[in-house]
């Protein structure tokens, strides 16, 4: 792989630990870390969606930079997500990234930006100016943004620093392979979505996955096998755990219930998601015992012994 393309693998984006009065919790970020490293994780991507960035204040930001930037400590590559509606804040952030040690920046469009034009614009000022790889986040849940197969391929294709894309708009297996049938030069696409997909993005070319999932050792085993050539390996992982990896990503509740998952293995000390947010009512909390129960994670803790079939 060429140093362009250098992310791959299983990237976890990171939740945002608080603690139960509702701060952010340096202590448990450090712990996230720590945890998430143990699982195998060959990346980390902050400041997510689904790492709540959306509900911090920027000095809360920088708080959680810090924290992971240190305890990481250059052992995997992290990447930090720069999304905003001005194109001059996400230069801003991305700049404080790279000043941090930073390895690429993540971006999704600015919310609700129709023109392709102004999308364009948008990540060539970011690229040019931040100094770092971007990943072009297709995320239409949240933005509001489709971004179609064509400007994809034309990001990747015009914009020397747009060299990943993780794509969000199902079904991502097919967008995968679209994107790599017609870019002109090598980019990196990534699947997410929780990783439902994970096993037939990877079948499509897809570099791998960014997602929160909160058993990051199964999609690092499913990727390994993969990549070892074992296909039939890789499926029988991922047809195992498919149940605790679609239950976790139900929309609205699904970060409630990855932290509950993230708590309850050690990995957090406190499952708090910062308001407005759903939360884990007991009928979820007894559906969530069945499907563990039912994929044998009850008692899982780090590092989990990943079996197939």
């Amino acid at each position: 792989m060429s140093e362009q393309l250098a992310l791959a693998g299983v990237f976890n984006i990171m939740a945002t630990p608080f603690t139960p009065d509702g701060e952010v919790d340096a202590a448990g970020i450090r712990q996230l870390v720590e945890f998430q490293l143990k699982a195998g994780a060959h990346g980390l991507t902050i400041l997510g969606i689904m790492g709540e960035a959306h509900k911090l204040r920027d000095a809360e930001r920088a708080l959680v930079i810090d924290a992971v930037m240190e305890t990481v400590a250059g052992r995997v590559p992290v990447v930090v997500t720069v999304s905003h509606y001005a194109t001059d804040v996400s230069v801003g952030w991305a700049r404080d990234a790279a000043k941090a040690g930073a390895a690429a920046v993540m971006a999704a469009p600015p919310n609700r930006l129709q023109n392709p034009a102004a999308i364009f614009e948008h990540y060539r000022r970011l690229a040019g100016e931040c100094g770092l790889p971007v990943v072009v986040q297709d995320e239409p849940v949240h933005t509001g943004v489709v971004m179609p197969v064509d400007l994809l391929v034309r990001l990747a294709d015009e914009i020397d620093g747009c060299r990943y894309i993780k794509l969000e708009e199902a079904p991502t297996p097919r967008k995968v392979g679209q994107i790599l049938a017609q870019v002109q030069r090598p980019v990196g696409v990534f699947g997410g979505l929780g990783g439902v997909q994970f096993y037939y993005e990877l079948c499509r070319g897809a570099v791998g996955t960014m997602t929160g999932f909160a058993f990051t050792e199964v999609l690092v085993e499913v990727y390994r096998r993969f990549r070892a050539g074992d296909r039939e390996g890789a499926r029988a992982v991922f047809y195992r755990y498919l149940p605790i990896i679609a239950y976790e990503g139900q929309p609205g509740v699904g970060l409630a219930i990855r932290k509950e998952l993230l708590f309850r293995r050690g990995a957090i000390p406190h499952p708090a998601v910062r308001l407005p947010a759903m939360t884990v009512d007991p009928g979820t909390r007894a559906e969530l015992d069945e499907v563990l129960r039912d994929v044998g994670l009850a008692d899982a803790g780090v590092p989990l012994a990943v079996q197939a079939g």
